[in-house]
């Protein structure tokens, strides 16, 4: 496991947002989640940045996964 900190923006509802979740805890994964319907200023910096879409996993060392994407998360446990 990557000791890179990874965050996980999710809000509530998104069947994609605990597929991803499930996959990272599945894993072993840690990582921080950040609920964006509980912190709406989180959500707009999202906006600001263009993101219209969660899940969105940030890590400091790669791209941002947009999505349930379990190719791109296999990247994160190697």
């Amino acid at each position: 496991m990557n000791n890179h900190k990874v965050v996980v923006y999710t809000r509530n509802g998104c069947m994609q947002c605990k597929m991803t979740e499930r996959y990272l805890n599945e894993h072993q994964i840690g990582y921080q989640e950040i609920n964006i319907d509980q912190n709406p200023e989180s959500a707009n910096y999202l906006r600001e940045k263009g993101y219209k879409s969660v899940p969105i996993v940030f890590r400091e060392d790669a791209q941002p996964i947009i999505g349930f994407q379990p190719a791109a998360l296999r990247e994160l446990v190697g």
